[in-house]
């Protein structure tokens, strides 16, 4: 069920002359699973994604954490479709988009950092990790809570040793980045990209709070699931947020005349 509230905000929302629509993937299009290459988007939401990226006046992104490889992979986004990844360290505006390019600086920190990681989990097996181009992640799903916490508290203090590494807190994630970049920071890029009037942003995660932090009078930011937030409205799951996203693709129709 959407709120009044809500409602009310979205059909505002859908009258801006150029409108952003950026949403995280895992937790928001997509329920969180043990593994993440088993993530796939709710298909109601899906769809609602690649009817908005053929709206007129609208333009279409997915923010995430993952790499940009294993976003495309899991999400299967329009070609229209804008991707910031690995918590806005990489981007994907078109077909001319350069890749991330690393310092030789860069990339001997990141062997460092990853080098931590690897010795956390020989000593916390139950754990894992996963490498990005620009960084490298600490996976605790699988481990009890106490191992868990544990091995993060371990990471934490290794990679602390390592000067120029940003580590972000995720939904029983650890990550190092080596490009200090955040989700607030990717929004304000592609407002400024789409010359977007209007932002409607949503994410689950505590690294989406950079992203609702950037939204200005008259964007709409939705927080899916538990937790505190800067956000102004909350849904519970995926499956009330893809009915956010059906409702907001009929408004936009109208509101363009599509």
């Amino acid at each position: 069920m959407i709120s009044l509230d809500l409602r009310t905000a979205l059909a505002t929302l859908a009258a801006a002359d150029e409108l952003l629509v950026a949403v995280d993937f895992d937790g928001t299009l997509a329920p969180l699973v043990e593994h993440a290459e088993d993530a796939r988007p709710l298909p109601e939401a899906a769809a609602a994604m690649r009817a908005l990226a053929g709206v007129p006046h609208t333009a279409t992104a997915m923010i995430s954490g993952r790499a940009l490889d294993s976003l495309r992979r899991a999400a299967s986004p329009e070609p229209e479709t804008l991707l910031v990844g690995s918590h806005g360290a990489e981007t994907w505006t078109g077909p001319n988009a350069e890749p991330l390019q690393l310092t030789p600086e860069q990339a001997a920190l990141l062997a460092r950092a990853r080098n931590a990681l690897e010795q956390v989990v020989m000593d916390f097996p139950e754990c894992r990790i996963e490498g990005k181009p620009a960084g490298v992640v600490l996976h605790t799903r699988s481990a009890p809570h106490d191992v868990a916490s544990a091995a993060v508290d371990a990471a934490r203090a290794r990679l602390g040793e390592l000067d120029g590494v940003q580590v972000t807190d995720g939904k029983q994630v650890l990550e190092a980045s080596v490009v200090h970049a955040n989700k607030g920071e990717g929004i304000r890029a592609l407002r400024e990209l789409t010359g977007a009037t209007a932002v409607f942003f949503a994410g689950d995660d505590v690294t989406d709070e950079q992203g609702f932090a950037v939204l200005e009078r008259g964007d709409v930011g939705i927080k899916v699931g538990a937790g505190e937030t800067a956000a102004a409205f909350r849904v519970q799951n995926p499956g009330e947020f893809a009915q956010v996203l059906e409702h907001l693709l009929d408004l936009r129709r109208a509101a363009v005349g599509n």
